[in-house]
């Protein structure tokens, strides 16, 4: 098959897919095209083919626009520009019916649930949410973001017009003295806002063959969730969204409802935010077995949740630690965007559980595990998502599952 990259064609956009772009069908083939709506009628340049069924391709002329579409506030959301954010052509109410049908989508695919699922915005707005960023450094020293499916570095502007900041997104403030210096061609760079509003950046960079991280400023950042102050790893494992750890600590608490002196699991815990909630339920004859392989993630909850003495860290792989844990009245678990997985879910449900609350960032993830729920007696009884990505396709999911 001749390769068509770089070729241009005309295509009638259809449903949106999961990865942030839209499916079109071009001389029999599958194109995902990103910068498109559905319903759109679009010029599109193949920007990857590897041959087979499918090519991917960026619309870089509309020739009939949906009425959902709106001009991107950041001048880097193009065709072969910034990969960071993948609707910013779209109006936000849109951009969360969206994620909505790529959930529900996703559920009748990979689980056989037919269900109607409604993405709730968190507030903040649309720009200006993020909290935890990581920039690559060019050659020429100057810190960006990389192209969609690419090595290619796209530098942040110093001075951007309008005064939106070097990366609209990104909380306020934070990457101003990140972008008006150079680094080390080849680095990266972990920046962090936290909620007292310090600003947190490590330099990441490889030295004859050895990694080496060098703390620039801060370090130990500040958050507020669960009516708690916790103080981590700057650049750990936390919600990005400044409202995202109180919104799923919330709906996390009210339905694993743990049972007064029972015990639960809060697995892939990170610094503790699930497993001071579940504290706070069985109370001090209780416990929360919390397992988390991140040992500076341990270390930190533990620091973070000493009045908390049924709390009980297990540093390991949760897939190992999880069969020899005493059987639990609830788990909570929020893994990594790849999913539990079949072990850790079969782990779960030998346990017997009443109930298991699973958050997740990634909905196909969710999807496939659910279906392995199913199959071991768990039905799905509720499910709420989050706008905690604007701009960008992630959407957040809290499942319940309850046994059958």
């Amino acid at each position: 098959m001749t390769s068509w990259l770089g070729r241009t064609l005309e295509a009638e956009v259809g449903a949106v897919a999961h990865g942030g772009h839209c499916v079109s069908r071009v001389d029999g083939r599958v194109v995902f095209v990103r910068h498109a709506l559905p319903g759109e009628l679009v010029l599109a340049e193949v920007t990857e083919d590897k041959g087979g069924s499918y090519c991917r391709a960026d619309a870089v002329r509309v020739l009939r626009a949906a009425p959902q579409r709106v001009t991107p506030p950041c001048p880097l959301a193009a065709p072969g520009k910034c990969g960071g954010c993948d609707w910013q052509h779209a109006a936000p109410e849109f951009q969360r019916e969206l994620k909505a049908r790529v959930v529900s989508e996703q559920l009748s695919r990979l689980a056989g649930i037919d269900r109607t699922v409604v993405v709730e915005e968190l507030p903040g707005g649309m720009l200006g949410w993020r909290t935890r960023m990581r920039l690559v450094v060019g050659r020429d020293g100057r810190a960006g973001m990389r192209a969609h499916r690419s090595h290619d570095v796209v530098p942040l502007p110093d001075s951007p017009p309008g005064g939106a900041g070097p990366c609209p997104i990104a909380r306020a403030g934070m990457l101003d003295s990140v972008v008006s210096r150079r680094w080390q061609p080849g680095a990266e760079l972990e920046v962090t806002a936290d909620a007292d509003g310090n600003t947190h950046v490590r330099e990441l960079s490889t030295v004859r063959g050895k990694r080496r991280a060098r703390h620039i400023r801060g370090g130990v950042c500040v958050e507020h969730a669960a009516g708690r102050t916790w103080k981590l790893d700057a650049h750990g494992f936390w919600q990005v969204h400044p409202a995202a750890a109180e919104a799923l600590a919330s709906v996390a608490g009210q339905w694993a409802d743990a049972p007064r002196g029972g015990r639960a699991w809060d697995l892939y815990a990170g610094a503790g935010l699930f497993a001071a909630v579940l504290a706070g339920q069985v109370g001090p004859d209780g416990e929360v077995w919390a397992v988390e392989s991140g040992r500076r993630a341990s270390a930190d909850g533990a620091a973070n949740l000493p009045d908390l003495p049924q709390v009980r860290w297990h540093s390991g792989r949760v897939e190992q630690v999880v069969r020899q844990l005493p059987e639990p009245a609830v788990v909570v678990l929020d893994p990594p965007r790849a999913g539990a997985g079949r072990a850790v879910v079969e782990s779960i449900a030998d346990a017997g559980p009443a109930r298991v609350v699973y958050v997740a960032c990634d909905p196909a993830a969710l999807a496939r595990d659910v279906a392995t729920f199913a199959g071991r007696g768990y039905e799905l009884s509720g499910l709420r998502a989050f706008d905690a990505f604007p701009m960008t396709h992630h959407v957040e999911c809290v499942a319940l599952l309850a046994r059958s």
